[in-house]
């Protein structure tokens, strides 16, 4: 019997997603606006994030729900690793600390793990369902934006065993498949569903530490005019500042 699991969090985090589009961070990443020196932090912060969130995951890999949306092929931490070596030097491990905010999403994971490690799924769900989609077009802003090297800097939105958008696709369905066969009450969905929406939250406030650092880069005034209208859907048109042609970002995971 299925959970329907994939369609709950689907359309119980339609909100969270349009709240997380049209934060002032995503407004600007949209338009072209990233730079290393922001762009660095954020990795650092999603390095502890990732860490905690694997390392847990290991940690139940054998638990009867937990352990079905265990996908060695999705950990990011080895390719946040390379990405931070690039961005700071080979002596990075000594010069990065999570933010604020960050250091809460990973206490937060540290706390479910701890206490109900169901709602790890939720956390999983909404980083590596969001990796394998948006992720994919802010990669690609990001190059170009930064000119980065050909294969340097976006080693977080690199996986080597789902290298094409043809296999991404499949790797989403198998993904939403292993959600609806977890044998879940109705009690404990709701509960996966609130916690992705936390998962949201704390992914949001995360990047709002940033806009500082994006506005002392483009300035007061081209920042306001950047993020004073909120988009209504959970899709964007964009245009990057750095030459690259319209496209369509859809977040849908």
């Amino acid at each position: 019997m299925s959970s329907h699991l994939d369609v709950r969090l689907r359309e119980g985090t339609k909100h969270s997603h349009t709240m997380t589009e049209n934060t002032a961070f995503m407004k600007c990443f949209l338009k072209g606006v990233v730079e290393k020196s922001f762009f660095r932090k954020l990795l650092a912060d999603l390095y502890f994030v990732y860490s905690a969130l694997e390392e847990e995951l290991q940690r139940y890999q054998h638990h009867p729900i937990v352990g079905m949306m265990y996908f060695l092929e999705l950990h990011r931490q080895a390719n946040l690793e390379k990405d931070l070596a690039f961005y700071y030097g080979e002596n990075w491990r000594s010069q990065i600390v999570p933010s604020p905010a960050g250091q809460v999403y990973v206490d937060r994971i540290r706390v479910v793990a701890n206490t109900q490690p169901e709602l790890l799924i939720a956390h999983a769900y909404t980083r590596y369902m969001g990796d394998l989609s948006g992720g994919q077009a802010l990669k690609n802003i990001a190059r170009s934006a930064m000119d980065l090297p050909s294969d340097r800097g976006t080693a977080m939105h690199e996986f080597e065993q789902i290298p094409t958008p043809e296999a991404r696709r499949e790797f989403k369905e198998q993904y939403r498949q292993a959600l609806n066969f977890l044998i879940l009450n109705e009690t404990m969905i709701q509960k996966i569903v609130d916690e992705a929406n936390y998962a949201f939250t704390l992914n949001r406030d995360v990047i709002h530490e940033l806009e500082a650092d994006v506005k002392a880069v483009i300035g007061e005034h081209i920042f306001d005019l950047i993020t004073r209208q909120d988009q209504v859907g959970s899709t964007y048109t964009a245009s990057e500042s750095a030459g690259v042609k319209m496209m369509r970002v859809d977040y849908s995971i």
